[in-house]
């Protein structure tokens, strides 16, 4: 197939005289890449080029040069397109030397970290698979996860009419909320919605497929260089997630003696600074088990010991036999920070649907906290004489007071006394915790409240403040 082009005597003229008349950069014009140099020594030639394309691999590896100077390379390929990806270069001298500053002469599109370090093992081995079935049987497949595949597990008729009835509506066709209509989510938490677990609207984000709701958790929960806490064995997508997200993977076992309860002590023993969140998987995906209410405290146990939230995959939830039953973990605690994690996909049947759910159980407001700290830290971090100190969990945040610069009071004792007579902020000095010159506060309050604190405790101290001897220049400043 040969392709034939012209570029006109007078289009290149035009081009080139508005570039060197107003002294446009080259990046501007359709020459690109071309040196002032060069670009004078085509005005006024009749350039004429083609390209040959071509399915066969011989001489593709070399240039095409057509008419004088104006050179089309093409890439080498494995396998080739239809249509062949070329570069378009001026040959010559200055062709590489005079290039601008900054541009490649190349292409060098590389795949990003993210993608190199995503790794689904579940594909590598499956997809790598050399082995061909009997041809004298039947195919039968044990390994795929979808429940509707041999179609004797139907989707309830009300279920696809729902749907149905939602798309002739007219009404979902427009861009939704990023977190999902509030009438669905509305739903979503009058069906979860139980005394012990509480949930509203507010508490439900809408999501791509469960997979997608376990993807945003990781994101939210844990920072690149922190750890979290798998099962193993367990669902390979935890792992894919977190290590393209450059977050470590640490294993606790799941004993099979036990029904594959988790071995609580290894788990405990994995546990450092760096734990970002545990993970756990109930009904187990690959296992098969579901964990006693008696377990499932212990585990809680464990989080709340270790200050660690928990990401609760819970796809399967309601799935059990019926000598089991199915305990949601937030059901079970106060006290631990839980993200929990379901879908249409198994319970109803409809993973092509692809419509997972985000459950915020947080009463103690505890993933609130974090948002609250780092807000009160930073506002009291500006005020002179106060050098709190950032936390890492919990509900307090602690503040020094440098004495030296609040001479009228005594200690922190009286240092918080006055700040509770002046400004009504009530905060416990640290001699309470046998540790002088500091004062605590709790992070907990609302926002609005937080805030205000802040402000009434920036008045104070601007008020008592003085410069300690010798420093008049920090006071100036």
């Amino acid at each position: 197939m040969w392709a034939w082009g012209l570029l006109s005597k007078e289009w290149v003229s035009e081009q080139l005289d508005g570039l060197l008349r107003n002294n446009l950069t080259l990046s501007q014009t359709p020459f690109t890449g071309l040196s002032l140099n060069q670009a004078r020594d085509i005005k006024g030639k009749r350039l004429q080029f083609h390209i040959y394309a071509t399915r066969c691999r011989a001489g593709l590896s070399k240039a095409l040069r057509v008419m004088d100077r104006y050179v089309i390379q093409t890439n080498d390929s494995a396998s080739l397109p239809s249509v062949l990806d070329v570069h378009v270069n001026i040959g010559g001298r200055s062709s590489v030397q005079g290039k601008m500053k900054g541009r490649k002469t190349r292409w060098n599109v590389r795949p990003s970290n993210m993608s190199n370090n995503t790794f689904n093992p579940i594909r590598a081995i499956v997809d790598n698979m050399k082995v061909k079935p009997n041809p004298n049987k039947t195919v039968i497949s044990l390994s795929i996860g979808d429940p509707t595949v041999f179609g004797n597990l139907p989707t309830d008729p009300e279920v696809t009419q729902a749907m149905k009835d939602a798309l002739d509506s007219g009404k979902y066709n427009g861009y939704a909320p990023s977190i999902g209509y509030l009438s669905s989510r509305e739903e979503v938490a009058s069906y979860y919605h139980c005394a012990e677990a509480p949930l509203e609207a507010k508490d439900v984000i809408l999501t791509s497929g469960c997979s997608q709701a376990i993807e945003l958790c990781l994101a939210v929960l844990a920072n690149p260089g922190q750890n979290i806490l798998i099962p193993r064995p367990g669902f390979s997508l935890y792992r894919t997630l977190a290590e393209s997200m450059g977050i470590e993977v640490k294993l606790y076992n799941l004993l099979p003696e036990k029904s594959w309860e988790i071995d609580l002590k290894q788990l405990e023993s994995l546990i450092d600074e760096k734990t970002a969140c545990l993970v756990v998987n109930n009904p187990s995906n690959p296992c098969g088990s579901v964990f006693s209410k008696r377990h499932l405290q212990k585990i809680l146990a464990v989080a709340e010991r270790q200050c660690v939230p928990i990401l609760a995959d819970e796809i399967y939830g309601d799935m059990v036999f019926s000598d089991g039953k199915y305990e949601p973990l937030a059901t079970l605690s106060t006290n631990v920070p839980i993200l929990s994690c379901g879908g249409l996909a198994k319970r109803w049947l409809v993973p092509g649907w692809r419509l997972g759910w985000i459950l915020i159980h947080d009463r103690r407001d505890i993933f609130g906290n974090e948002s609250n700290a780092e807000l009160c830290y930073g506002a009291l971090a500006a005020i002179p004489g106060l050098q709190p100190v950032r936390p890492s969990g919990a509900m307090y945040l602690m503040v020094g007071i440098e004495m030296e610069h609040f001479p009228e009071f005594e200690n922190d004792v009286e240092f918080t006394e006055r700040l509770f007579a002046e400004q009504s902020v009530h905060c416990l000095p640290a001699t309470c915790f046998e540790y002088p010159n500091f004062f605590r506060v709790v992070i907990t309050v609302p926002e609005v409240m937080m805030l205000e604190a802040c402000s009434r405790i920036q008045e104070f101290c601007e008020q008592h403040y003085h410069c300690a001897e010798g420093s008049q220049e920090e006071c100036d400043k």
